[in-house]
């Protein structure tokens, strides 16, 4: 800050100086002065500037110390008080500034918020008709159309859903309910969900579950699960995938292995980043790289542990570590009281 303000006054600095050396230039010419006397008052004048300068930089700097240290994000009652002229013409454009922004922002996110509403709405209400398309091409005799209508009905059925998850996902944590949950007939839905698909791949599945119960959320593990055995049975061809759960040393494991295309080791660091598809098949327009993101955070909130390997041409291993019970008490105990909090 002593650089900051030198350079600021340094016009007055070389002014003061410049008068000092004219002053020493003149009793220099003129012999009618005394040179050493008003050599005396050019030393007593440097010294008595000297301190009027280190006493003015605290007094003036006190102001912009404080501007220098704050944050956007604090509150601006955490700014000293100006009470110079021009310290207050530039807390009056900060204050300004900050309270058109913040009006701007409030407006974003209500924009943001019933944009997001909207869409829920709009997600729910094309359900409606797609329960109903469900049902009548269920009634088609046609083998080949059926299967085909029924594949792409499916695709429209996993991507409204993704979206669905998508935007509930910022508000994830209010939406938890942590119990046992059972994981074979969860698995077997998702699978009977996705059986359409798997007759036209000709995928088979081996579910072999020693594990049968865990902590989690039903909710968003179902989503998981859809996530992981779409993309499994999206890049997978006549082969099984399996299913299957373990306890490694207290640690409960469930773990979905497909024969598929596989991932290139290149990639694996990136397969969970927001709208990475790959490098090597950049043909897959239809992939939107948001799958596995979303998996990837929803696991993140439960606590969930995500493994992954993976060979080219040998398939893929999802291994998902579920966290301990005292883990999750933990993160109840801090739901209910934020959402107590809310409710008071």
């Amino acid at each position: 800050m002593i650089r900051e303000y030198i350079r600021e006054r340094q016009s007055w600095i070389y002014l003061f100086f410049i008068l000092q050396a004219l002053l020493l230039f003149v009793a220099y010419l003129d012999a009618s002065i005394n040179f050493q006397s008003i050599l005396y008052v050019v030393f007593l004048s440097v010294i008595i500037f000297t301190l009027f300068m280190i006493i003015r930089y605290q007094k003036e700097s006190a102001y912009y110390r404080t501007l220098k240290s704050w944050y956007p994000s604090d509150d601006l009652g955490y700014l000293k008080e100006a009470d110079k002229p021009f310290e207050k013409i530039s807390e009056r454009t900060i204050r300004g500034q900050a309270e058109y922004y913040k009006k701007e922002l409030n407006d974003n996110i209500r924009q943001v918020e019933q944009e997001k509403d909207d869409l829920l709405s709009w997600i729910h209400e094309v359900k409606t008709p797609l329960t109903a398309m469900q049902l009548m091409i269920e009634r088609l005799e046609n083998d080949q159309l059926k299967s085909q209508l029924q594949y792409e009905w499916l695709r429209i059925h996993l991507l409204l859903d993704q979206q669905l998850h998508q935007r509930r996902m910022p508000s994830m944590e209010n939406d938890l309910y942590i119990e046992r949950v059972a994981i074979k007939p969860l698995v077997y839905r998702e699978i009977k969900d996705l059986r359409t698909w798997c007759m036209q791949k000709g995928i088979g599945f081996d579910v072999n579950l020693e594990i049968t119960d865990v902590l989690t959320d039903v909710k968003w593990f179902s989503f998981i699960i859809r996530q992981l055995l779409t993309n499994a049975v999206k890049y997978s061809e006549n082969s099984d995938i399996v299913i299957s759960s373990v306890d490694n040393d207290g640690e409960i494991q469930l773990i979905i292995q497909d024969a598929g295309r596989g991932i290139p080791k290149k990639d694996l660091p990136r397969i969970f980043d927001k709208g990475f598809t790959s490098t090597k098949n950049h043909e897959d327009y239809k992939a939107t790289g948001m799958g596995l993101y979303l998996t990837k955070k929803a696991a993140d909130t439960l606590k969930i542990k995500m493994d992954v390997q993976s060979k080219v041409g040998k398939g893929t291993v999802f291994t998902l570590t579920f966290a301990k019970k005292n883990t999750f008490l933990g993160i109840e105990e801090s739901i209910n009281f934020l959402l107590l909090h809310k409710c008071n």
